[in-house]
Order: structure tokens, then C-alpha cells, then sequence
């Protein structure tokens, strides 16, 4: 089965989260959709077509998700999704692969930081245990739809790393 409708997707199904260091605008949007969806359509992983979906959010977070259970995923098969990643933030002047950067919100907008100014924020305080930050470590589309994904840094893996709060 070919790619599906991002809300048809099952809850096991996989996820990656990817997000841009800017919104994107009209065109650049397309653009993006254009090329994740050229690439889903033949998404196949030893030579087993992928049921897969995407869903870009905020215009600057792309999901990409796999149904494995009706087909797994490969160590190829996922590099070959981040080649043509790479080529898009070629294509578009973007950076789409580095999750090293921090996501959250603040004073209504989105902001991206290195992981050295998110820390500087915290230490001055500018960012709390209750910033809205986006986990983009989530592994499933259940943990996104129930909301996992975009949550206090006091209940994501930011408060661990920047706040220093026990597991």
C-alpha cells in the first residue's frame, strides 16, 4: 500500500519528526510537500512498498510516519529518506536534518535554538519548566496524537537536560 492520509495512519505506526529552522512560506511549502510526497509514493524498503504518511504542522514541522506492521522499515530505506531530506534543504536554502536544535514557544511564535541557547535561556530564566517545547523525539503517531509532541519542557526530555530533573 502507497502512501495514505496522514490521519489514517495507526497509532503504532512510526514517526520522525523534522523541523525546519524557518516557517515556510507558500511556495517553499509546495515545494516541500511536492518532494515528500514524490518520495512516499515510492518508498519501499527491500523492494516492499511502504505504507507511509506526512503531515507538515506550524509550517516548519514535517512527519513522516511508516505503518510497520504491514511492512518494516530498513536501515536503507531510511537513509534513503534523509538523502532526499538533504537534497531539499539543498533545493530550498534549509536545515531540515539537524535535530540537535531545540523547538519551542515563545510569546506565541515558534522559535528554533541551538541546544547551548536554550541552556543560556534557562539559566537566565527567559525559558521555564512550563516553556511549551516540541519533542521531536517522539516515536509514534500515538504519542502525537495524544500529545506528546508539543508539552512542557518540564515533561519532555528538556527538563532532564536543561533543568536537571531526575527520570
Amino acid at each position: 500500500m502507497p502512501r495514505i492520509p496522514f490521519d489514517d495512519m495507526p497509532d503504532h505506526a512510526r514517526l520522525w519528526v523534522f523541523a525546519t529552522d524557518r516557517p515556510l512560506g507558500g511556495s517553499d511549502q509546495e515545494t516541500l510537500l511536492e518532494v515528500a510526497d514524490g518520495f512516499l509514493d515510492g518508498w519501499a524498503a527491500h523492494g516492499a512498498p511502504l505504507t507511509c504518511a506526512r503531515e507538515l504542522a506550524h509550517d516548519r514541522f514535517l512527519f513522516i510516519a511508516v505503518d510497520e506492521q504491514a511492512a518494516g522499515v530498513s536501515g536503507c530505506s531510511i537513509d534513503a529518506l534523509v538523502r532526499s531530506l538533504k537534497t531539499l534543504e539543498q533545493q530550498l536554502d534549509l536545515a531540515l536534518i539537524d535535530h540537535s536544535p531545540v523547538s519551542y514557544r515563545h510569546n506565541g511564535s515558534i522559535r528554533r535554538v541551538s541546544r547551548g541557547e536554550f541552556s543560556e535561556l534557562v539559566s537566565r530564566r527567559a525559558v521555564t519548566l512550563e516553556t511549551t517545547v516540541f519533542d521531536n523525539t517522539i516515536a509514534t503517531v500515538g504519542e502525537l496524537r495524544s500529545g506528546k509532541w508539543e508539552v512542557s519542557a518540564g515533561d519532555a526530555w528538556h527538563g532532564r537536560a536543561f533543568f536537571e530533573i531526575a527520570p
